[in-house]
């Protein structure tokens, strides 16, 4: 008999910016490649969010209200649960003190706004085993 391989669930991507259109795009970007996308405005936004999944990947900018992105970024590297959790900076911050920053709490990839989709894609497939979903 032949048995159906069940669909694996789509990879769960949280989008933390302060921009709503930067969220969005990001979405349907990531929708249209295979992801699922849950959305937060800020740092405090994304821990409530995180408290109620655990995303693949966080896509996160740095300027931000309430809680910036090197802040929560430094909260989830000093939680045990989420102190492996892929960051990628997505910023319009490019100067190389926040890169390095960024790279020393732990980034996974550093990307300018207006952010390149290919880089962005690339490594996101790079996170699932360099296999990528059908657009």
């Amino acid at each position: 008999p032949i048995v159906a391989e069940p669909l694996p669930e789509k990879p769960l991507i949280l989008v933390v910016d302060d921009s709503l259109t930067v969220r969005r795009a990001s979405q349907r970007l990531l929708e249209r490649h295979g992801y699922s996308v849950t959305l937060a405005r800020d740092g405090i936004e994304a821990l409530d969010r995180l408290s109620e999944c655990t995303p693949v990947a966080v896509l996160l900018d740095i300027e931000m209200p309430r809680m910036d992105g090197f802040e929560l970024l430094a909260t989830l590297r000093a939680d045990p649960r989420l102190s492996t959790l892929p960051v990628l900076m997505i910023t319009s911050r490019i100067a190389d003190r926040h890169r390095e920053r960024a790279q020393q709490l732990g980034v996974l990839a550093y990307l300018g706004k207006p952010f390149d989709e290919g880089a962005l894609l690339t490594s996101l497939a790079g996170l699932r085993g360099g296999t990528q979903l059908a657009a």
